[in-house]
């Protein structure tokens, strides 16, 4: 699905001329010429396809909530940048990001396999959630001024880049803010606040995407995927430990 989404950005970025020479984040396939835009298409139809090859497996394993879950996040993935209403276009990809990368993907993932969810599970969805709706918000705060100027409206430039790097501290504070949650509510042990060893990474990066713009937040970008891999991994093994 992330690489499907990708692929679906790259195409209809392009088609719909939203790519442009003035373009500040990594080359794209399709506007670069790297790729012809048909080869892209058809990769992206595969990608989907293989996507629900493997769904088949996990439907007949968690029933009809991953079948579910499952049409829904192809059809997020296809309307987030394509489609007469593209969701990145309007103000809503920061949502649906954090919909189905945080609380879809980790309840999905454990339903799968527990076939149950319990409120342990939703609260663990959240911070991931956050991180990776930080990563687009480092993509978007980038790209104002091209979005902009070809009508791309994200969040980021309906709030402007004040208000994009105030929502990027917001969200790796929130993230951060689960973990302690969770143990001061008594919920889990304390090993599950393992994540704040990477506390001065997320202040970094905070600092960072709040004092540089232009394409020196690309490193930003790469950083907070970074950041959302790490804390994740200390956060699933402190829940184990607890």
């Amino acid at each position: 699905l992330q690489i499907g989404v990708n692929l679906a950005n790259d195409y209809f970025d392009y088609i719909k001329g939203i790519d442009t020479s003035e373009r500040l984040g990594p080359i794209r396939v399709t506007y670069s010429g790297l790729i012809p835009a048909p080869h892209v298409k058809w990769a992206m139809g595969i990608t989907f396809g293989l996507v629900a090859v493997i769904g088949i497996y996990l439907v007949t394993v968690g029933g009809w909530p991953i079948l579910t879950v499952g049409i829904a996040s192809i059809l997020a993935a296809l309307a987030y940048s394509g489609g007469p209403f593209p969701l990145a276009s309007h103000g809503l990809g920061d949502l649906f990001v954090f919909i189905f990368f945080g609380l879809v993907a980790v309840c999905g993932t454990y339903y799968v396999q527990a076939l149950q969810l319990n409120i342990i599970v939703l609260y663990a969805a959240v911070p991931v959630g956050l991180l990776i709706t930080a990563i687009l918000v480092v993509n978007n705060l980038r790209d104002i001024m091209t979005d902009r100027s070809v009508g791309k409206n994200t969040l980021a430039v309906r709030i402007g880049e004040r208000g994009a790097r105030i929502e990027f501290v917001l969200l790796l504070a929130g993230a951060y803010a689960v973990p302690v949650i969770l143990v001061i509510a008594g919920r889990v042990s304390i090993f599950a606040l393992l994540p704040l060893v990477s506390l001065p990474m997320a202040i970094s990066l905070s600092r960072t995407v709040c004092r540089k713009e232009g394409r020196v937040l690309n490193k930003g970008l790469a950083g907070t995927a970074r950041l959302s891999l790490i804390f994740s991994l200390l956060f699933s093994i402190g829940l184990i430990f607890s």
